[in-house]
């Protein structure tokens, strides 16, 4: 098992490379060839009609899976279709092991839908913190990958979410209402006032890419699913940006978070955007 920060970190100088493969080569065997060709058979839902998994979802996980479990000895993975078949997977996000945290389709709705806006996210965390991630939008061949310390890069180019242009209204990406139940729409009801300009979210792996790239200013989320978050918000905190929670915490993909919480393009329109959100009643 690896123990140290530092081993990992020699993994990362030494096997990135090896990583970004294998997303990119999970995305060609199992999930583009399906793309804008499901049969019905291989979609199904999970909680109701929104929530929906394909055949893509499972086997791009399973690849994945076997893939980074064999390139980082020791490491577990927590994916989300494992961790929807057996809730307790998610423990081991802040355990002693490294963790890779697994969303194969993120944006399965608008996968389905034959809308490219959807992309595999890849962390890598050890006891709670994430040191790496990959971001790619297979339909779109755009990858991110954010290091710990060492900034974000899209396509191999730097990101910088910059800050908002003085006096514009913040453009901010909340959770879809199709997600969230009346309690957590109040919660992000203060969002449609003055000075902001709210929108519902498609793919959060593709919504964090966007303040990471300075087009969007920041998101308002309402739940805290690892798989969903850890990629996005490492990418946003390594091209300058900042999250956190309704508590004043930053975010952890442990879970227990004080929600909803924002990531955002620099601290003072985290700032704005946490004190319009509410908790949930």
């Amino acid at each position: 098992m690896i123990e140290e920060t530092e081993t990992i970190e020699e993994f990362l100088a030494e096997r990135s490379s090896d990583v970004e493969e294998a997303v990119r080569k999970a995305a060609a065997a199992e999930i583009m060839p399906r793309f804008r060709r499901l049969a019905e058979h291989e979609v199904a839902q999970k909680s109701g009609p929104h929530d929906l998994v394909t055949d893509a979802d499972r086997l791009a996980e399973r690849y994945l899976t076997d893939t980074l479990a064999g390139l980082l000895p020791g490491s577990l993975v927590v994916g989300e279709e494992a961790v929807h078949a057996d809730p307790a997977v998610y423990r081991a996000i802040g355990g002693d092991a490294p963790v890779w945290i697994v969303d194969p389709v993120d944006g399965t709705r608008q996968f389905v839908h034959g809308d490219p806006g959807f992309c595999t996210l890849v962390a890598l965390t050890l006891r709670g913190v994430v040191l790496a991630s990959w971001t790619y939008a297979p339909a779109l061949d755009r990858l991110a990958v954010a290091v710990r310390g060492r900034g974000a890069r899209l396509d191999g180019e730097p990101l910088r979410c910059g800050a908002p242009e003085p006096g514009r209204a913040l453009q901010v990406a909340t959770s879809h209402p199709d997600f969230t139940n009346d309690a957590q729409k109040r919660a992000l009801r203060g969002l449609w006032s003055d000075g902001f300009a709210p929108r519902a979210c498609g793919s959060a792996g593709l919504e964090y890419l966007a303040v990471a790239r300075g087009e969007l200013d920041a998101t308002a989320f309402t739940w805290e699913a690892a798989w969903d978050h850890a990629a996005g918000l490492l990418l946003v905190a390594e091209a300058g940006g900042t999250h956190v929670t309704l508590a004043g915490e930053p975010f952890r993909v442990t879970g227990g978070n004080a929600l909803p919480f924002t990531a955002a393009r620099d601290a003072a329109t985290a700032r704005r955007v946490i004190g319009t959100l509410t908790a949930p009643a």
